[in-house]
């Protein structure tokens, strides 16, 4: 390691101690890393670099998670105004029959009642015209009950609707400094990572992603032909050398949940956009038990999700500097596996 670099890995030791708050949901903080002496071997440096990339892969899946979180409440803010748009016209519906009420007023009511009373030719015609009036009544009462509630409705409609768009906007804004931090030390973990050597950049890449491996072919693999698993698989496989980019989902790019989502979007299957997301769509598999098309998660929380394609392999998009590849299913970190086939 060159004396110039220690700067930069100093920094790279103490690169991703921020915690990322989770919108109106709940706090996520990662531990702080405590600074150190600068490396003083490649040994040093690769395992410095790789706890930073697992630091920064913790940080983006909490933003990740706050994407969503936001999104919701954008969705509920969006429903909540539409609600609000329909309580208001609802009471708009009775605006032409309260103009006539107030137009009429009770005092004609009582006018009305005294010239029934003058002009009725017979004590029959009187209650008819009395039963009449007494009905007009009734349903000028039912029509001020009917526009107080459609009032009430509309006022609390608005003020869910408000309070919605507060709380999105509010999350918005949280958000986007979240995504500004990681898009920071992202950057810095990759100049960090570009003042390295080839060989201690194939260092770091091994150390975080695994070891890479041939790609096979889905032929190779113990998959049934045609199957959503085999789709996916096969999929993942063509996307083998693509570059790793937070949140993106594809078709030049992708993150871990960007690929998983994107393979299995192939073969008719949604997945939940996150890797948290995802590790909850079935029962939680053992080593032993997978099969290839399952996910695997690693790490706690998880953080990371990559694609069982079978024989002990997967493949998985990682951090940035290492493009798409195939390893060992067995890199540390290893959790549980999920069959999106159920």
């Amino acid at each position: 390691m060159h004396a110039q670099r220690t700067t930069p890995r100093r920094r790279t030791r103490a690169v991703l101690t921020v915690g990322v708050a989770v919108v109106a949901a709940a706090t996520a903080v990662l531990p702080p890393t405590a600074a150190s002496a600068a490396p003083g071997t490649v040994a040093e440096a690769a395992e410095l670099m790789a706890e930073a990339a697992q630091q920064l892969t913790a940080v983006e899946a909490q933003v990740h998670e706050a994407e969503e979180i936001v999104a919701g409440h954008q969705q509920a803010a969006a429903a909540a105004a539409e609600q609000a748009r329909a309580a208001r016209e609802a009471l708009a519906v009775h605006e032409p029959q309260i103009r006539a009420i107030v137009q009429s007023s009770f005092t004609g009511q009582a006018q009305s009642r005294v010239a029934a009373f003058l002009t009725s030719d017979s004590a029959g015609e009187l209650v008819q015209q009395m039963t009449t009036l007494d009905m007009i009544a009734t349903h000028t009462n039912s029509v001020i009950t009917q526009v107080a509630a459609a009032r009430a409705a509309a006022d609390q409609a608005q003020a869910a609707a408000d309070q919605a768009a507060a709380t999105a906007q509010a999350g918005l804004t949280e958000l986007q400094a979240q995504q500004a931090e990681v898009e920071r030390r992202a950057a810095e973990y990759q100049s960090d990572y570009a003042r390295l050597s080839a060989a201690e950049q194939d260092r770091v890449s091994t150390m975080v992603a695994g070891p890479r491996m041939a790609a096979p072919s889905v032929a190779e693999l113990p998959v049934a032909p045609g199957s959503a698993a085999a789709t996916a698989i096969q999929v993942a496989l063509a996307q083998v050398g693509a570059p790793y980019r937070r949140g993106a989902t594809g078709p030049d790019a992708f993150d871990c949940s960007g690929l998983t989502s994107y393979a299995y979007a192939a073969a008719g299957i949604t997945l939940p956009r996150t890797s948290g997301g995802q590790s909850k769509i079935g029962p939680a598999l053992s080593r032993g038990e997978l099969q290839p098309g399952d996910l695997v998660f690693y790490y706690s929380p998880i953080s990371h999700v990559a694609l069982y394609i079978g024989n002990g392999m997967i493949v998985h998009a990682r951090t940035y500097g290492t493009p798409l590849a195939v390893t060992s299913v067995d890199q540390g970190g290893f959790r549980f596996g999920v069959r999106p086939t159920g």
